[in-house]
This record gives structure tokens, C-alpha cells and sequence, in this order.
């Protein structure tokens, strides 16, 4: 049986998920997802769920804002919940440099319509009573920011896309891709062959070796990364409200409210890499072994600017994949080399920048160009890949940022570059 259709998506994480809808949404048919095992199998299921406004890089600042409303389209269209939590962020600034980063970048919020303003460490307690605000100097605080259930904002642009006519098949590894003679892509899957006009690689660690079948290198790897789910906290219960969620750059990690517990995200100062020579066959809804040893000094400094979580004891702590590129940022475009082959791959922040990037994608597949520039997720910045080498030490050095201040050149020249527009 050969199934021919004019996109195959590879890969039912948010953001294949997010392209698929996206592609539906404007219109074209004959639209086939490839999941190899269940929808969201791979990073997606295990996500803290996180949306913000305010990411690692201001370039990107559209596709976080664009990633929330899809979502919320999509709940809409669908009936199906996104389970989102609208509890706004606090992003604390440890130092004066970081205070004046958060102040120079209020413009470019206020261009893209995106609540945004900067408080002080009296106004951090008040939103967030937990915080012990001693050393700070005041935070970015974005109050549309908050947490969606990562199973839900996926099934809900899945269902939405189906009603327009897409389809999803699951359990269907593709085992091979190779251009086809006559045009577009030859896709060996569990159900036989596909044969696609255009094909997008969506599949987070696993695109990695579906573009070497067609002579591609991607510096595309992935990384452990730890989350800790503290036991249920007297002081959450009394609040009344939830909290917003807190990035601070000095552990560095993000610390959420998890019913009335707590979910510390820690990005490591030397993280691990994981299965660089390769995706174990098989994998798919696993954990790694955690390493509470590992994440100490991480979670202590957490202690000290939220002494609630040190009193509470550790229910949980999970270990997860995340699919990393040597700059942090994914890479979503076409591949000039090889026509109708599309990326979306590499998102170490999947959901918070998923719905947004498959909205950015569709339309440049649509209309043939993107909506707007944005070189930094341009997949030609990797032409000439690195090698692993490079690209593995550029990768863990990025992790390990954590929440670095901002690139305020960036941030002021994107809002320059819309003033003149």
C-alpha cells in the first residue's frame, strides 16, 4: 500500500502536533502526522509545562507570545483543555546588570503586545510571599505568563487538526527517508510507503538520524535534565491563589506551584549528555536515573530564596531527555539543499516556543516565505555544521547559562527595526 499525501510530519510532540495545525489552518489538505510511538511520546509528556513570555533569547519573544494563543485556539476549536494556569513569572535580578537588561528590553514588550513591566523586591514579595527578597534588585515580572498540561495543548491541536481533515498515524516508526526521483519524499513506515510533496522533521533527538539517511548532519543532541516535585506545603494551601512562577538566574532554575507543592526545574552548571551515539531502539516514554547528588548546590541556593521549599520533603524527582542545539535555539526553516524538506527540531523549550514555531513554519510553507525574519532559528546558520566535538561543548555551555541576561543589543534592535516599519 503507498499512501500519497502533500506533507508528511515526522514526529507527534507539541510542535509536529503544532505544525500539523497550523498547515490545517491554512488550508491545505492531505496532511498525514507520523508518531512512532503515542502522541507526545519523547520530551513532551514529561514537560513542566511552562509558558513565558520572557525567554533566553528577545528574537524569539513573537513565538513565545504566538505559542499561548495557539494553544488556546486550539482549546477553543477543539473542546479539548489546555489545563492552562495563568499565574504570571517573575524573573529576579540578582544584580544591577540584570535590573538594566529587564528595564532596556520594555519596549520591545510593549511593541508585540506583551504585558511586561519591571518591580521592585517589596512588589516581588507581594506577588509572591515565599520569596526571601534579601540580595534582590527587583525582577521582570510578566503576568500572562503561566503553565498549560503539555498532553492537552498537544491533544487539542491534534483534534482541531483532524476536523479540518488531517490525519495522525501512531505506532508508525518511519524506518527510512530518501528523495524520490520524481519529486518530494519516499517515507518506509510500519504501514507501508508514504510518498510526500514535502516532508517537515519534527521528531526533538530522533531527527537527528533521519537526516543522516539523506546526508544531513544536524548538531542536534540531547540532554539530561532534572525536575524535583516537593511534598504538599502548608504555607501553598493557606495563599488562597497560585504563584507565579520564579526564574532566578543566580541557582539557575525555575520554581512553580504544583498543585499545593512545589516543581524546581535546575539547569545544571555541568550537565550531562545523553546517548550521543545514538537514541536507544526502543525508547520512547522513559526517565533517565535521577542524580539528586548532582543538583545540590543547585537546589540549596533554591532553599535560600525559597526557604518553603527546604522545609518540604522531596516526593519526586525526574530525569528527562531534552533535544539541545549548540546555540539553544531550535532550528525551524527549510533545508536549502534539499527541496520540500522542512525542520522543527531542537527545542529545549518545547512547549513554551512550540505552538508559536508551528504557526512561524506553516506560514513559510504556505506562502513560500516566513512571516518575518528571524535568522536565529533559520536552520542555514548550520550549513556547515560543526563537529560533534565543537557542537557537544557548545551544547553544554549553553545549558549551563541557565538563565543568562538577555541580549539587550538584540531586544533594541528588533524594536528599532518595528519602530521604522
Amino acid at each position: 500500500m503507498v499512501e500519497k499525501v502533500k506533507v508528511a510530519v515526522v514526529g507527534g510532540g507539541i510542535v509536529g502536533c503544532a505544525v500539523l495545525y497550523g498547515l490545517a489552518k491554512r488550508g491545505w489538505q492531505d496532511l498525514l502526522l507520523l508518531e512512532r510511538l503515542e502522541l507526545t511520546a519523547g520530551s513532551t509528556w514529561h514537560a513542566a509545562g511552562n509558558i513565558t513570555h520572557f525567554g533566553h533569547y528577545a528574537e524569539i519573544s513573537r513565538l513565545y507570545a504566538d505559542s499561548l494563543e495557539t494553544y488556546l485556539q486550539a482549546e477553543r476549536e477543539s473542546g479539548q483543555s489546555v489545563g492552562f494556569h495563568k499565574t504570571g513569572s517573575l524573573r529576579l535580578a540578582t544584580t544591577e546588570a540584570e535590573l538594566a537588561a529587564y528595564r532596556r528590553i520594555e519596549g520591545l514588550f510593549a511593541q508585540i503586545g506583551v504585558p511586561y513591566r519591571v518591580v521592585t523586591p517589596r512588589q516581588i514579595a507581594e506577588l509572591h510571599p515565599l520569596v526571601e527578597t534579601e540580595g534582590l534588585f527587583g525582577a521582570a515580572h510578566t503576568p500572562a505568563d503561566g503553565h498549560v498540561d503539555p498532553s492537552g495543548a498537544t491533544h487539542a491541536m491534534v483534534k482541531a487538526a483532524r476536523a479540518l481533515g488531517a490525519q495522525v498515524w501512531q505506532h508508525c516508526p518511519v524506518r527510512s527517508l530518501a528523495a524520490d526521483p520524481q519529486g518530494g519524499w519516499r517515507l518506509e513506515t510500519e504501514r507501508g510507503q508514504v510518498q510526500a510533496r514535502e516532508v517537515v522533521l519534527t521528531a526533538s533527538f530522533w531527527t537527528r538520524a533521519l537526516a543522516m539517511q539523506v546526508g544531513l548532519d544536524l548538531p542536534l543532541y540531547a540532554l539530561e535534565h532534572h525536575e524535583v516535585v516537593t511534598d504538599d506545603i502548608p504555607e501553598l494551601e493557606a495563599l488562597g491563589f497560585e504563584l507565579p512562577t520564579l526564574r532566578d538566574p543566580a541557582a539557575p532554575a525555575n520554581t512553580r506551584q504544583e498543585r499545593q507543592a512545589l516543581l524546581c526545574g535546575v539547569y545544571e552548571r555541568e550537565p550531562k549528555l545523553w546517548a550521543t551515539e545514538g537514541i536507544p531502539e526502543g525508547f520512547g516514554r522513559e526517565l533517565l536515573v535521577p542524580d539528586l547528588e548532582r543538583l545540590e548546590d543547585h537546589l540549596l541556593k533554591v532553599i535560600d530564596r525559597i526557604p518553603a521549599f527546604g522545609r518540604a520533603g522531596i516526593k519526586t524527582v525526574n530525569n528527562g531527555p531534552l533535544c539541545f542545539t549548540p546555540d539553544g535555539c531550535p532550528l525551524v526553516g527549510p533545508v536549502r539543499s534539499h527541496a520540500s524538506l522542512w525542520l522543527a527540531a531542537g527545542f529545549p523549550v518545547g512547549i513554551g516556543t512550540g505552538g508559536g514555531s508551528g504557526k512561524y513554519l506553516a506560514a513559510w510553507m504556505v506562502e513560500g516565505r516566513a512571516p518575518y525574519p528571524l535568522p536565529i532559528i533559520d536552520p542555514a546558520r548550520f550549513a556547515s555544521p560543526p563537529t560533534k566535538a565543537e557542537a557537544l561543548a557548545r551544547i553544554t555551555e549553553t545549558y549551563a547559562m541557565g538563565y543568562a541576561t538577555p541580549d539587550v543589543k538584540a531586544a533594541e534592535t528588533l524594536l528599532a527595526a518595528g519602530e521604522k516599519a
